[in-house]
């Protein structure tokens, strides 16, 4: 991410992390050049009114350059001239004030999926940080959300392999959002795992029983959750 405010990359950073992007950012044209050098990034987020060289000059430099023209760049500005950026040999053109689920789009239409993403569903941050940490040490993505309704947010731009749920959270419960998968045909193929610390009734179960692929407790070996997902995902298992 190429751009000279600092509150900009503070607020995508935040954005994209939680959407299971990497982020790196540069302050300025010349700076950013080089990290494209260095890092050679999937996708370049380019700003257009930057002190020093401006986004136009930068984009101009990598489509010049070989080894960095194939990296789609994405204008994010609030200078709206689409057809000069596509001229120069942008990809895309997002204008600020950033709409999250159109950014979010374009860059999961660009950048290459990882082997396997994982949507983590929980409204406390340490447990879903806990979780996230899991996925990413299996090898998988993890993406995050603090409730159900930023779940289904999510999935507009995502297709996750696999869904951890919690099930006791505001907003759009794990009941509610395993009930509301089940009932929309784009969805109900999304294994379902269940991770909670409540003591599920029969009633509960009985609610639960064909939304989802199988039940965890919290307290429950990190280990054996790793195996039991690892399982669920080669066999392509759905609720």
């Amino acid at each position: 991410m190429i751009d000279d405010d600092p509150t900009v990359h503070d607020l995508l950073r935040r954005m994209l992390s939680r959407d299971g992007f990497r982020v790196e950012s540069a302050l300025d044209g010349a700076g950013g050049i080089q990290k494209a050098r260095d890092l050679a990034p999937d996708v370049i987020l380019l700003d257009v009114l930057m002190p020093g060289l401006d986004g136009w000059s930068v984009l101009s430099t990598l489509k010049e350059d070989p080894a960095l023209s194939p990296i789609p760049v994405v204008m994010v500005t609030m200078l709206d001239d689409r057809s000069l950026g596509f001229a120069l040999g942008a990809t895309d053109y997002v204008t600020k004030p950033v709409e999250p689920r159109r950014l979010l789009t374009v860059l999961h239409r660009l950048c290459p999926e990882p082997d396997a993403t994982i949507l983590v569903v929980d409204d406390d941050p340490a447990s879903r940080q806990r979780l996230a940490r899991v996925v990413r040490d299996g090898g998988w993505q993890p993406v995050e959300a603090e409730n159900g309704r930023v779940a289904l947010e999510r999935l507009e731009t995502i297709e996750p392999r696999l869904i951890l749920l919690d099930l006791v959270m505001p907003e759009m419960d794990g009941f509610a959002l395993a009930e509301r998968l089940r009932e929309d045909p784009a969805w109900r193929h999304l294994p379902v795992v269940v991770v909670t610390g409540k003591e599920l009734s029969g009633e509960e179960r009985t609610r639960l029983n064909g939304s989802v692929a199988t039940i965890f407790r919290k307290d429950e070996s990190l280990e054996v959750l790793t195996l039991a997902l690892r399982a669920i995902i080669d066999r392509g298992d759905t609720p």
